[in-house]
């Protein structure tokens, strides 16, 4: 059974989701892969787990660094659940590149290279926006891209973790949004 609850952050509205492990998703209304990977019968209940991810954003959204993950429970395929790990090992207000990604990923299967691209199509699936801090990911020419949530939320959230956007620039139509 997955229990799922409504959050208001500054950004926009969110929906959690979570089943007796952990958190199982985190979606802004309206995101590309809205509700990714929530299936079955559903009930709006608020559960131990769902009350530790909203202290949890509680907590982020008032500029704080959370100091306890809440449990996570995401399913997905190896691979993506392999990107993922890497993404909870992105510091707090510091960004990554999906290169960066790709060759780490490369590095722990042994593997001489790894797509860039396919890293990315992982990260735009991440069930667990925010928590799993997919945000904090960005092209390796400084490109704010791909984010599900939407380039805006992506800037408010990187701001919001006192990252200077300065260097950064949003991709003209056309390009990987």
């Amino acid at each position: 059974m997955q229990y799922t609850m409504s959050y208001k952050t500054p950004i926009g509205n969110v929906l959690l989701a979570a089943d007796e492990e952990g958190l199982t998703g985190l979606w802004f209304e309206g995101q590309k892969y809205y509700k990714y990977g929530l299936e079955g019968e559903c009930r709006q209940e608020s559960t131990l787990v769902l009350e530790e991810a909203v202290r949890w954003l509680d907590a982020y959204f008032a500029g704080q660094k959370p100091d306890v993950m809440p449990p996570l429970h995401v399913t997905g395929t190896a691979f993506q659940t392999a990107v993922w790990e890497i993404l909870r090992e992105i510091p707090y207000g510091q960004t990554t590149t999906y290169r960066e990604i790709a060759g780490k990923l490369a590095l722990r299967q042994g593997r001489g290279h790894m797509s860039a691209q396919a890293v990315g199509q992982a990260v735009g699936h991440n069930p667990v926006s925010i928590i799993i801090p997919c945000h904090r990911v960005v092209g390796s020419g400084g490109s704010l891209t791909g984010y599900a949530g939407g380039i805006e939320k992506k800037k408010r959230l990187l701001a919001l973790e006192g990252v200077d956007l300065s260097g950064f620039f949003v991709p003209k139509k056309g390009s990987a949004l």
